[in-house]
């Protein structure tokens, strides 16, 4: 872990040796933050999710600047935000200048990703840039929050960005010592902590966590309650690198023949429980994980009854 000061109440409260959880909200084509604004109230409310983590351009999707929802969350609701920033849009410059930006407007928390091509998304003719990868990405951040500086080593004006910077890693790598070694250079250049992919396998999580440890970074494991059935085969069938169960998939298939809303959406929510609920008493019992990136979006009613006992 860095020697860099403890920014945001996430850093810090990891630091503090406590378990933690973040959210995960997603602005879509969306003009009106309303949706998004009453999720992460409804995280807040758990007394549990310490952030939430705001997307940007999932898929190669254009959507709505993340920086703008993650200033309204910590303005408005009053719930820390980690801002995901991909380098597939970007150029160093427009880099610079949006994390600037975002400092500016009291950002704590960036994740440093590459982002999902742009052939992916809804703009098929779009040019991706990726004029620096994640990894630079994350040496861009530190430079400037460590030194005041840019790329280049032009100063900034008026003290430094106060950042905390992550990295994302994949615990589904195969092989999995490349992904292990490109965490390395991440920790190397600056970041402060890790949030996983999502993960199914506990096996292959735990023993992910352990090879992370050579690092001695915190890790927030990735873990994806799934609020239906189309979803999850969406999820298993088009997500790169991710596996859903087979039994977890025909047990959110069933749920489809229920006719009643509130009986269905029990049966789900006992799915998910039963699921993910000894998964995460057994990573936080078994591993050194900092704690759990609970990546369910507009599925925040699950939070209460998943995280009552943590």
């Amino acid at each position: 872990m860095t020697n860099r000061p403890a920014f945001s109440n996430l850093v810090k409260t990891i630091k503090e040796g406590k378990f933690v959880f973040t959210g995960e909200l997603e602005p879509e084509k969306d003009f009106d933050l309303t949706h998004v604004l009453h999720s992460a109230e409804e995280m807040k409310n758990t007394g549990k999710i310490i952030a939430a983590n705001v997307t940007d351009g999932p898929q190669g999707d254009a959507y709505t600047c993340s920086m703008v929802p993650c200033y309204l969350v910590q303005e408005k609701v009053g719930l820390e935000a980690v801002w995901q920033m991909t380098v597939r849009d970007r150029n160093r410059i427009a880099l610079f200048g949006d994390i600037l930006g975002g400092a500016i407007l009291g950002l704590k928390n960036l994740l440093a990703l590459t982002g999902d091509h742009s052939a992916l998304g809804d703009h098929k003719g779009a040019r991706a840039v990726y004029d620096l990868d994640s990894t630079q990405l994350i040496a861009l951040v530190s430079k400037m929050v460590d030194e005041g500086v840019d790329l280049e080593g032009n100063e900034i004006r008026g003290g430094k960005p106060q950042i905390n910077v992550g990295c994302a890693a994949n615990p589904n790598s195969n092989p999995r010592e490349p992904e292990i070694l490109k965490v390395g250079r991440k920790v190397e250049v600056g970041a402060d902590f890790v949030q996983t992919q999502t993960s199914f396998d506990i096996d292959d999580a735990k023993e992910f966590l352990k090879e992370l440890e050579r690092y001695n970074i915190p890790v927030l494991l990735g873990l994806f309650p799934i609020k239906n059935y189309g979803i999850a085969w969406y999820f298993n069938e088009y997500i790169p690198g991710v596996s859903v169960p087979q039994d977890f998939l025909d047990a959110l298939k069933k749920t489809k023949k229920i006719k009643d809303k509130a009986e269905k959406y029990a049966a789900i929510d006992k799915i998910n429980l039963d699921f993910f609920e000894p998964f995460i008493k057994e990573i936080k019992k078994t591993t050194k994980a900092a704690g759990i990136h609970c990546m369910a979006v507009h599925y925040e009613r699950l939070f209460d009854p998943l995280l009552k006992d943590f």
